[in-house]
């Protein structure tokens, strides 16, 4: 049987080398790779650039790549919880690219679609469009945006089987869905390991078609990035 299962991160990640395009799969801290970027920070590959949703924080994802100096570039849609993502920002050690967040999901959606580029309303007549083809269309104006690929993508999937089928849990299919696609190299780290048969077909949503390896995480953290809870009532005796 083939099976693409290799025995944790640090193997997942043998040839990712200095200079790579990798997508970092996760919605604000919900869905993050957390294996992978640990070993990635173990490893300490260093000038990539990423591509993810956000910037993590000083203490959790991407913001440890960038505390560690492994990042040169960064396409993103947020980075409001990252206070060394603003400082590097300022001081220009990091070049960024910022884009509208369904924009920044559409183009690695063309990335994996193979689609060549795609005209969107959004962003027009801001910085977002400068240097950008614009087009009007039925008396409205668009942009047209290139499609994202990278080398590696990095996602992380609730269950997965040897074969590389993922299904994600909520929150965590953003991105993370779409991100798997849009690679040379896609390396999904799960919650459960499952044999082959057992996932419910109708439930994958990332076929084993676009996955190269796969393997079980371990020590999931799950860290929340503001905590928002309500007092508690008093019970009555």
């Amino acid at each position: 049987m083939i099976t693409k299962t290799v025995k944790d991160a640090k193997a997942a990640l043998h040839d990712v080398f200095d200079g790579a395009t990798i997508l970092i799969g996760g919605f604000g801290l919900s869905g993050l790779p957390e294996n992978l970027l640990g070993a990635l920070i173990e490893k300490g590959t260093k000038n990539l650039t990423l591509v993810s949703n956000n910037a993590g924080t000083d203490g959790h994802g991407i913001g440890l790549l960038l505390k560690n100096g492994q990042v040169k570039k960064i396409m993103m849609s947020y980075g409001g919880e990252c206070k060394i993502f603003e400082e590097m920002c300022i001081a220009g050690k990091l070049e960024v690219e910022w884009n509208p967040q369904g924009t920044l999901a559409e183009r690695m959606r063309a990335g994996g679609a193979g689609i060549g580029g795609f005209f969107t309303p959004t962003g027009y007549g801001t910085v977002v469009a400068e240097g950008k083809e614009t087009r009007q269309i039925d008396g409205r104006w668009y942009v047209l945006e290139r499609p994202i690929k990278a080398d590696f993508a990095f996602v992380k999937a609730h269950k997965g089987d040897a074969f590389g089928n993922l299904t994600y849990r909520k929150t965590a299919r953003n991105f993370n869905q779409v991100m798997a696609t849009a690679a040379k190299t896609t390396i999904a780290e799960v919650e459960q390991l499952v044999e082959v048969g057992e996932l419910d077909p109708e439930s994958v949503h990332t076929p084993g078609v676009f996955v190269k390896r796969i393997f079980q995480g371990a020590k999931y953290v799950k860290p929340i990035e503001k905590r928002t809870v309500r007092p508690r009532q008093a019970v009555k005796a």
